[in-house]
């Protein structure tokens, strides 16, 4: 059995896929599935990953930035949410 296009990527190829990817989130998750075979989950567990990597940091430093500073705020929000309701 083949896996999933998406799990194939490399981190360079993940970080062009985000960079050309549909914006609005829709689209966006359906293209994820459709072009990627994965869910949108496993593809951001992948980006993710991806963006520690210092290839993608020496191609693509404005968008790695972007991405990475995106990611820390929603971490950083979710901490916050979790110790006002806890």
């Amino acid at each position: 059995m083949n896996s999933p296009r998406g799990e194939q990527l490399s981190s360079l190829e993940l970080i062009e896929y985000e960079n050309t990817a549909p914006r609005t989130i829709t689209k966006k998750e359906e293209s994820i599935r459709q072009e990627l075979g994965i869910s949108p989950v496993r593809y951001y567990q992948l980006l993710n990953r991806a963006l520690e990597q210092p290839e993608v940091m020496e191609h693509y430093p404005v968008l790695a930035s972007r991405l990475r500073r995106k990611r820390d705020r929603r971490a950083q929000r979710r901490s916050q949410a979790r110790h006002r309701d806890g």
